[in-house]
C-alpha cells in the first residue's frame, strides 16, 4: 500500500493536512494573528524540504553492479 507514494505524493498529503488545520482553526473562532500565521507557514513547508532532502529516487547500485554491468548490452 506504502510503496505507491511517491515524494510529490506525500508533500501534497502534508499540505493538505496543513490546510485542514488551519481551517478547523478558522471554523472553531481562533484568533490568526502574525505569530500563528508564522507557525502554520513554518509548519507547512519544513517538513517537504526535510522529504525532498532526504528521499531518494532509487538505491545506490551496489558493486557488484558497478563491477559487472547489470546491462547485458554494455
Amino acid at each position: 500500500m506504502l510503496n505507491g507514494l511517491t515524494r510529490v505524493r506525500v508533500i501534497l498529503i502534508w499540505f493538505a493536512a496543513v490546510a485542514v488545520v488551519f481551517a478547523a482553526a478558522l471554523a472553531f473562532g481562533v484568533a490568526v494573528n502574525l505569530s500563528t500565521g508564522v507557525l502554520i507557514l513554518a509548519s507547512s513547508l519544513v517538513p517537504p524540504v526535510v522529504v525532498l532532502a532526504l528521499w531518494r529516487e532509487a538505491p545506490p547500485p551496489t558493486v557488484a553492479e558497478v563491477i559487472h554491468s547489470a546491462d547485458p548490452r554494455t
